[in-house]
């Protein structure tokens, strides 16, 4: 096959593809967030671990589990990592999940750490952590077990 024919081909078929499904990408999003679940659990009491490995884990689970929310109920998750407009959006969205914005912001730096190397001055508070993680994934686990929002429009 020519380079030619092959490139429009592609160009064809990402034109031609149909919307992701919100509702699978909802489900994706929450699996995909067990992992950062997991390192938490395993390493979240380990006082030898580094507080921005469990910061960024946190930070991450909590990302994922926002945007599983959103794209339940048929909002496209954006492609930010700013955990309090993700709240928002979500309240806009007509819900209310159990986590602050100010337990969602309190994760940012440990995200921003990880990746750019940052030094922070304070303490992860690392119970506090895990436990909006964990009222995060109740939440969703039990809004994504319910009817689906877009079902009934």
């Amino acid at each position: 096959m020519s380079p030619e024919h092959w490139s429009t081909t592609r160009w064809q078929r990402a034109v031609s593809s149909s919307k992701p499904d919100l509702h699978d990408l909802a489900a994706r999003f929450a699996r995909k967030a067990e992992s950062d679940e997991i390192a938490l659990d395993k390493l979240g009491d380990d006082l030898d671990v580094p507080d921005d490995l469990i910061g960024f884990h946190a930070q991450q689970a909590l990302e994922k589990l926002l945007k599983a929310a959103l794209a339940h109920t048929g909002v496209a998750p954006p492609r930010i990592h700013d955990l309090g407009k993700l709240l928002s959006l979500l309240v806009d969205a007509g819900l209310s999940p159990p986590v602050s914005v100010d337990e969602a912001r309190a994760m940012v730096p440990w995200a921003v750490e990880f990746r750019y190397d940052d030094v922070l001055d304070e303490r992860l508070d690392r119970t506090a952590a895990c436990e909006a993680v964990e009222k995060m994934r109740a939440w969703i686990d039990e809004l994504l077990a319910g009817p689906h929002p877009m079902a009934s429009r």
